[in-house]
């Protein structure tokens, strides 16, 4: 029987996931676990495998950057409650670890980086990525022996990560997730695809932009709340099997939108998107800042735009939680096309579905601008 993990990376893009039948018990919100989670789409992830139980808490509406985030005193007050905390790095959500460090002994913490069913890249540095994604071939969720160098993202000709036909079913069932081994998260190695789970400040902790890593995500999320309140945990495994489902289908549809583009160069406002490029075989070429918390200066702005020039990249994409005067500035020295991009779906609303509808828009903003193109 095929690796857990290699059954996760085959999740999506194959054959149909048989789903459980629809559940027909009430609402158990009064008994349900409180769980506060950090952004949208993890959020989103909580509340489909939530759904008919219990509501999870939201701290990040979208509209914020996590980056810069400052705790209300409500939200404080949510977390001091929560049987269950879940968000996605300290190096993603730095206002939580104070807060986290005072909770209770009661109080479960998922740090999702922390998951060794995950695919992990590597931060690129710069921001102007030497060299093309379609330069290079191999998959790096197979293989980080390349992790060093930072442009690495390709994707070979079978897109196995994506649509490898032979999934085996029973990789994910007969494990009935066993706390996936206690989430697998202390390997005898302590690392997983040649990443060590305790050195995560390298790590691009935009996770949730790989499908199969929001598959991954949500076996774990699955698993905790199960772990936490058994008496739902067939809930809980029903609802995944249903999200799981719909992230199948999800991908299919969104590697059938990009294909007349994948070619087509393009720009983004900051690194954040890597992992939906590698998956899709998307052809970023820059990003105008690698973390949005550092400013660029003239002369990164000028990088940039010769990296335009020099690449015939045909958009650059903005972000909604940051100023667009940057991104305006290079549009007017390079008369490049412009677009919206957004990982944290400001104005998508939360909910069960909300991390599919992050990712749809993302990948329909994409092919707009770069399907435009001449």
């Amino acid at each position: 029987m095929p690796s857990l993990r290699r059954a996760l990376r085959h999740i999506l893009f194959a054959a149909p996931i048989l789903v459980a039948a629809p559940l027909t018990a009430a609402a158990h919100g009064d008994d349900a676990p409180k769980v506060v989670t950090s952004i949208k789409p993890i959020h989103g992830i909580t509340s489909a495998i939530m759904k008919d139980i219990g509501e999870p808490v939201l701290l990040i509406d979208g509209a914020s950057s996590p980056h810069t985030y400052s705790l209300r005193p409500s939200e404080a007050r949510a977390l001091n409650d929560a049987d269950l905390v879940i968000y996605v790095s300290h190096a993603l959500e730095g206002f939580l670890e104070k807060p986290l460090e005072s909770l209770s002994g009661h109080s479960h913490q998922l740090e999702l980086v922390s998951l060794s069913q995950l695919s992990l890249r590597n931060m690129r540095e710069g921001g102007t990525w030497e060299g093309h994604m379609h330069d290079h071939e191999g998959d790096m969720h197979d293989d980080h022996e390349e992790h060093d160098n930072h442009d690495d993202h390709a994707h070979d000709d079978d897109h196995d990560h994506y649509h490898e036909a032979e999934h085996d079913q029973a990789a994910h069932d007969d494990h009935d997730h066993d706390h996936v081994a206690e989430h697998e998260k202390h390997d005898d190695d302590d690392h997983h695809d040649g990443v060590e789970h305790h050195e995560h400040d390298g790590i691009d902790t935009h996770i949730w932009m790989d499908p199969a890593n929001g598959a991954a995500i949500a076996i774990a999320i699955a698993d905790e709340l199960a772990e936490i309140d058994p008496e739902h945990a067939d809930d809980y495994r029903a609802n995944l099997q249903t999200l799981l489902a719909s992230l199948t289908n999800l991908g299919n549809d969104l590697r059938a939108k990009v294909a007349p583009v994948q070619d087509k160069p393009y720009v983004v406002f900051h690194d954040a998107y890597q992992y939906l490029e590698a998956g899709l075989g998307l052809n970023a070429v820059g990003s105008i800042t690698v973390s949005p918390d550092q400013k660029p200066g003239a002369k990164r702005l000028h990088e940039i735009e010769d990296k335009i020039h020099d690449t015939g990249a045909v958009c650059i994409f903005a972000e909604p939680q940051f100023r667009p005067a940057i991104v305006q500035a290079v549009v007017s020295d390079t008369g490049i096309r412009t677009g919206t991009l957004d990982p944290l779906g400001f104005d998508i609303a939360a909910g069960p579905t909300a991390y599919q509808e992050i990712l749809a828009q993302n990948v329909d903003a994409l092919v707009d601008c770069l399907g435009d193109a001449s």
